[in-house]
């Protein structure tokens, strides 16, 4: 028995489909919150892409600092490096990203790890401390 791959579909649709679409035509499948953002910001997510391809073109990598863009079906495939604010994280862009802000898949925040504690931090070690 072979084990055949799911295709992938949002709302229906297939990848290719999506892609077909414009960016206003594929904000009708979004969320409310995610179609306000793409209505809004369609102009600028366009601008993203054309600039990605241009940069791909070029074989260098793709970094932007923007963190609200909605991710839409052109972006699929693409690797960017989405700024954390310390640093460009590379985020791979796949088909279940559809419709979530690329800041998500940047986190801002590093995990805490908490080392053992310093001289003078316990009651223990303020003993020592004095020597």
């Amino acid at each position: 028995m072979e084990l055949q791959k799911k295709q992938f579909t949002y709302k229906g649709k297939t990848l290719e489909e999506l892609k077909a679409m414009d960016v206003r035509e594929f904000a009708k499948y979004l969320r409310s919150r995610q179609r306000r953002t793409v209505l809004r910001q369609f102009q600028k997510i366009e601008e993203f892409i054309n600039r990605a391809k241009t940069k791909l073109e070029r074989k260098k990598q793709i970094k932007t600092h923007q963190r609200d863009l909605v991710v839409v079906p052109e972006m699929v495939g693409l690797k960017i490096h989405v700024y954390n604010g310390n640093k460009f994280v590379p985020v791979e862009i796949i088909e279940e990203m559809l419709g979530h802000k690329l800041g998500e898949f940047a986190p801002t925040r590093a995990r805490v790890s908490h080392g053992s504690a310093g001289v003078g931090a316990t009651k223990g070690s303020r003993a020592k401390s004095k020597k």
